[in-house]
């Protein structure tokens, strides 16, 4: 299987902007919106006028080629260039890894099993810590305030890590999944590299509206990064912001969800939101709202993660 990137350059020097799609195979939206705009430029109809924007459509063509979300494995756990590639994704990360560390921003287009309203996810505030360093705080967010969604969620990388250690003393843990390096995915190897990013979680897998929210995140980026011409679009001033700061794991495949949840789903203390194998209840420890709730997750996995509603991002 090929490897399909796509670039244009402007006469006038600017920002190195990079949009992907179909890190997960069965995630389309981002394909979608990404062929909409190159088609446009390729008319004529849009105008790179600065800088570089690169387009990769299909990060993983194995996985669009199932179907599915992943090929061997997830693309976008573990992510890094390897010297000895095992598995497709592994081949997929030697090239997209340099072609992203190329760049100075990303744009990573994805969409939810679940119904919800788009949202962004964004990293860390600038820090110099261990886990996440980091320097593009205002550009990063500046940049998702653009994107035309109203909920954004920050902490990933930092929530993950903390899950960590509770996974090393855990049998049932993927022993990869008990390593923090294991949380990076394109955003975290992104930034890692001195870039900025975002994840664009652009609605459900088959909403039709979906890849309209893609397409339109890819024309306010070209237009807030001053790649085009278009008119620079205001950023969003109402919104909701969480912050993620719990990760649970399954630990059985007899571990079960108390009611069918969504992500976004909100909490209150107290809530009972799944029962282990042995009857252990898990119940929300503060008002919050639930997000990322797997049923198909497999035991040493992520199962679901909490978030609490914060000010601002």
């Amino acid at each position: 299987m090929n490897f399909e990137s796509i670039a244009y350059s402007g006469r006038a020097p600017g920002v190195r902007l990079i949009v992907t799609g179909a890190v997960h195979g069965n995630e389309t939206c981002g394909t979608q919106g990404i062929r909409r705009v190159v088609a446009e430029i390729q008319s004529g109809a849009l105008a790179i006028e600065r800088g570089q924007v690169t387009f990769v459509p299909i990060c993983n063509p194995l996985a669009y080629a199932k179907g599915e979300r992943m090929g061997d494995r997830n693309l976008n756990r573990n992510l890094a260039p390897t010297s000895t590639p095992k598995d497709f994704e592994d081949h997929v990360a030697n090239w997209l890894c340099p072609l992203m560390a190329s760049h100075e921003a990303l744009l990573d287009l994805h969409s939810t099993r679940g119904k919800t309203e788009a949202f962004a996810l964004v990293g860390p505030h600038d820090n110099t810590g261990i886990i996440e360093p980091f320097k593009h705080a205002k550009a990063e967010r500046d940049l998702a305030k653009r994107l035309g969604v109203k909920r954004f969620v920050e902490g990933w990388l930092d929530t993950y890590a903390r899950g960590v250690a509770r996974r090393r003393s855990n049998a049932a843990a993927n022993p990869l999944a008990a390593d923090a390096i294991y949380g990076v995915g394109t955003t975290e190897y992104m930034r890692s590299k001195g870039g900025y990013s975002m994840t664009l979680e652009c609605g459900q897998h088959e909403d039709p509206q979906s890849p309209e929210v893609a397409y339109r995140a890819i024309r306010n980026a070209l237009a807030h990064l001053r790649i085009t011409a278009d008119p620079a679009p205001p950023a969003v001033e109402k919104y909701e912001a969480l912050r993620m700061h719990e990760v649970v794991d399954r630990d059985h495949e007899d571990d079960r969800f108390s009611r069918p949840w969504a992500s976004f789903d909100a909490l209150s203390p107290g809530d009972l939101i799944a029962t282990r194998r042995d009857g252990t209840e898990i119940r929300a420890p503060s008002q919050g709202r639930i997000l990322f709730p797997d049923v198909s997750a497999k035991p040493g996995h992520e199962w679901f993660y909490l978030a609490e509603t914060i000010d601002s991002i």
